[in-house]
C-alpha cells in the first residue's frame, strides 16, 4: 500500500519541484535533503523518509560490516560458548574503543 503512495507521491513531488526555480541548483542527494530541512516541507513525509533513508544506509552498513568484523575476533572457536548478552557487551567495548579509553578506570567499580 505504501509503495503505491510511494509512487503517486514522488511523481507530484517531482512535478511541484520542476515548478520550483530554487530547486535546479540542487547537485544531489545531500543538497536536496538539505533543501528539504530548509524549507521544513513536510507535504511529502514518504519522499523525506526515502531521502532520509538513503543517506543513512551507507553509514549503517558500515557500522553492520565492522560489527561481524570485530565478532569475528572476539567470539573466536575458543570462546564459542559465549553468551549472547556477555557478547554483546564485550562487542560494544571492542567496537567503541575511543570512547571507554576517555573513561577514568577508578570511576568503573
Amino acid at each position: 500500500m505504501e509503495l503505491t503512495l510511494l509512487e503517486d507521491e514522488l511523481k507530484n513531488y517531482i512535478f511541484d519541484m520542476r515548478l520550483h526555480t530554487e530547486f535546479f541548483v540542487l547537485k544531489g542527494i545531500s543538497s536536496l535533503a538539505q533543501k528539504l530541512v530548509e524549507t521544513k516541507d513536510r507535504q511529502y513525509p514518504l519522499v523525506y523518509l526515502i531521502v532520509k533513508l538513503a543517506l543513512i544506509l551507507p553509514i549503517v552498513t558500515a557500522s553492520v560490516e565492522r560489527v561481524f568484523s570485530v565478532m569475528k575476533i572476539v567470539k573466536d572457536p575458543h570462546r564459542n560458548r559465549m553468551g549472547d548478552q556477555w557478547l554483546n557487551d564485550s562487542l560494544v567495548v571492542y567496537i567503541e574503543t575511543e570512547i571507554f579509553d576517555s573513561i577514568d578506570n577508578d570511576v568503573v567499580t
